[in-house]
């Protein structure tokens, strides 16, 4: 896959998958620029990967909007656009289904889900026409379930979603989309939930992901997991769901044992 001069932007890349992939990509040409609330770490890699990072907060559209056009502006077109920034809140401290506050289920809906479609009103039409990449990282979570996080687990099922939606209306016009759902990444998000249900494939790292992502670009593949478990967890799930959710809650009952009450 020829990726030199081609205009890319990886929100939240500027730490763990993003800035993994956004290093991939410059590695193969491309101009990249990274968006992230980390505006010092986004300048940084920015300036290391061809282009230059802001510090956004990618719930505001008007923010997003205003980083796309500079981006337009100073490097031209943008040809891959990778929505990756996301937020996990869990269900804790009463650990209920949904004792998660009020306002982290709103930020995980704005960070997981609404700032994916923020950048698809703005670039989906243009990208197809130019067969560009709009990739979501969403999350093995949305395909499956993250046993203690409810909000994290239904907002990244809602990225999934947005995802086949994206693919299915712009793909006849060239936009060529990616889902990315890894299992357990060593990344800042699983910091101190290490014995949670995501790690029980084991972890990767960032630039794993990375390889996996580019190879799944070059042969335009929609779904992208990471380890080699999770489709079998998928197909099992979409034809014994019952039996899958009752295996679900013994593995849950099997983390609250190890983990002295708690399911992360």
């Amino acid at each position: 896959m020829d990726l030199n001069g081609k205009v890319a932007i990886v929100t939240g890349g500027a730490s763990g998958i993003g800035k993994a992939c956004a290093s991939a990509f410059h590695a193969r040409g491309a101009k990249v620029v990274i968006a992230d609330l980390n505006h010092d770490a986004a300048k940084a890699a920015g300036q290391q990967f061809g282009g230059f990072g802001l510090g956004v907060d990618v719930t505001d559209e008007a923010a997003l909007a205003r980083l796309v056009n500079r981006v337009e502006r100073q490097l031209g077109p943008v040809d891959i656009f990778m929505s990756n920034a996301g937020i996990g809140v869990s269900d804790g401290p009463g650990w209920g289904a949904g004792d998660a506050p009020t306002p982290s289920w709103d930020a995980c809906w704005q960070v997981n889900v609404m700032a994916s479609v923020f950048a698809a009103r703005m670039l989906a039409r243009s990208m197809a026409q130019r067969h560009g990449h709009f990739i979501i990282t969403a999350s093995a979570a949305g395909l499956l379930n993250q046993i203690g996080d409810a909000p994290y687990s239904a907002t990244k099922a809602a990225a999934v979603s947005f995802a086949e939606s994206l693919a299915i209306t712009h793909g006849d016009d060239g936009l060529k989309v990616q889902c990315l759902c890894p299992e357990g990444v060593n990344t800042p998000l699983v910091k101190g939930i290490e014995g949670g249900a995501q790690g029980l494939s084991g972890y990767l790292e960032p630039e794993e992901v990375a390889e996996t992502l580019l190879k799944a670009m070059e042969e335009n593949r929609f779904l992208v997991t990471t380890h080699a478990q999770t489709p079998e967890y998928v197909a099992k799930k979409g034809s014994e769901r019952d039996r899958w959710v009752g295996g679900m809650r013994k593995l849950r009952r099997m983390l609250v044992e190890a983990n002295n009450g708690r399911p992360l």
